[in-house]
């Protein structure tokens, strides 16, 4: 007969901490996908504005101006093939060297993460900082010289991200972690784009394999789980090796060891000392993948509409599940089934072996049955001409 021993990770499930992890993950990724949406249409939008004031002859030099202010919030790098491949043998190489000269560079791990999580973080909170200054700022930009010019919201949120780093650094609070960490899945997931399925299937494919081995095999040649070993060991705070290297150490309190803002961290409410981890890729790269498909979908939208405004009625599909909702569902799904399986044995798993299956068969099988599959494969946005027959 069983006991509730044996259901024992039914409950670990609904804990606080799981619960956190499920939502925040999602909430992640729904917000970096229409955050870069947004992008691309107002990009559009500008490039419109910008073909009418060149055929007025009035673009000047103001087009110069503008691209100077914020570079890092315009900036979209999109993954070819060669990058795909390439970037779980980078991860692995980081990866290598964080866990051999970890004791060596700490100290400069810790700072190039700070002044990447200032950046994205700063991203992360520029729309809030919008809506807070819009009623006393009219919009114009402040000039700062070979830096660009600003608005005060961009300003406001660079250095509220600024402020909330160095609390962290003097603190190291883990909720100060997850909002950095926030930032950077936001920003990650906003900035690089996948142009097709054929490069998201190669980097999805790729990064289960590098997350596979260096969860179950490394410690076979390592003796130590190398990905947990990297991804829980703590940094030296900066402050206080500045600090001990003035000989200040009784002036300046003894700061406390930092935990890198790899992953997310969520405490449980009801079990003290117990605690969920999620590891920022285990967000970011299913989330490069479905903000591709809500891209498409988008794309596929505008595209019947634009049919359907020269007479062309719709596919029947038009109004069913799209591939993102298909991609999200699968997500949850492959978290889940991730969670299970590390309460079912006991130890870490390698989150992507469940959440690529689960958010990349659907999708798969869900374009090959709309007919969908070949353009989403090679060339999903490019535009063909109308013709007179539809293709469902």
């Amino acid at each position: 007969m069983a006991t509730p021993v044996d259901y024992q990770w039914a409950y670990s499930i609904m804990d606080s901490s799981r619960v956190s992890t499920f939502l925040i993950s999602i909430l992640l990724i729904v917000y970096g996908s229409f955050r870069s949406l947004n992008m691309e249409q107002e990009a559009r939008e500008r490039e419109k504005e910008r073909e009418k004031e060149r055929a007025k002859g009035l673009l000047g030099d103001v087009l110069t101006l503008d691209n100077n202010s914020y570079l890092f919030f315009t900036d979209v790098q999109t993954l070819d093939t060669m990058q795909a491949l390439c970037l779980p043998l980078g991860a692995s190489i980081s990866l290598l060297v964080m866990f051999f000269f970890f004791d060596s560079m700490q100290m400069l791990f810790a700072i190039c993460t700070a002044i990447i999580a200032t950046v994205a973080l700063a991203f992360l909170l520029l729309p809030m900082c919008q809506y807070v200054i819009r009623p006393c700022s009219d919009g114009t930009k402040i000039s700062f010289g070979i830096c660009g010019r600003f608005t005060g919201a961009e300003l406001f949120s660079f250095s509220l991200a600024l402020f909330i780093v160095c609390i962290w650094v003097l603190t190291g609070h883990w909720l100060l972690m997850d909002a950095m960490g926030m930032g950077l899945c936001v920003a990650f997931i906003a900035f690089v784009r996948l142009p097709s399925l054929k490069v998201s299937t190669l980097l999805l494919t790729g990064l289960l394999v590098y997350d596979v081995f260096w969860v179950f095999f490394s410690s076979y040649i390592f003796n130590t789980n190398v990905m947990v070993k990297v991804a829980t060991r703590p940094a030296e705070n900066p402050v206080g090796l500045v600090a001990r290297k003035l000989h200040i150490g009784g002036v300046v309190k003894e700061a406390p060891k930092l935990s890198l803002p790899g992953k997310l961290v969520f405490p449980s409410l009801h079990n003290t000392g117990h605690f969920s981890m999620l590891g920022l890729g285990d967000i970011v790269m299913p989330g490069l993948l479905l903000c591709f498909v809500l891209r498409y979908d988008a794309y596929k939208k505008t595209q019947l509409l634009h049919l359907a405004e020269t007479g062309v009625p719709p596919p029947k599909q038009f109004n069913r599940l799209s591939y993102f909702h298909c991609s999200l569902i699968g997500y949850f799904l492959g978290l889940l089934t991730a969670t299970v399986s590390s309460e079912v044995f006991k130890a870490a798993q390698p989150a992507l072996l469940y959440l690529v299956p689960f958010t990349l068969l659907p999708l798969l099988t869900m374009a090959y049955l709309k007919g969908d599959l070949r353009r989403m494969w090679s060339e999903p946005f490019i535009i063909h001409p109308p013709s007179k027959h539809l293709e469902v």
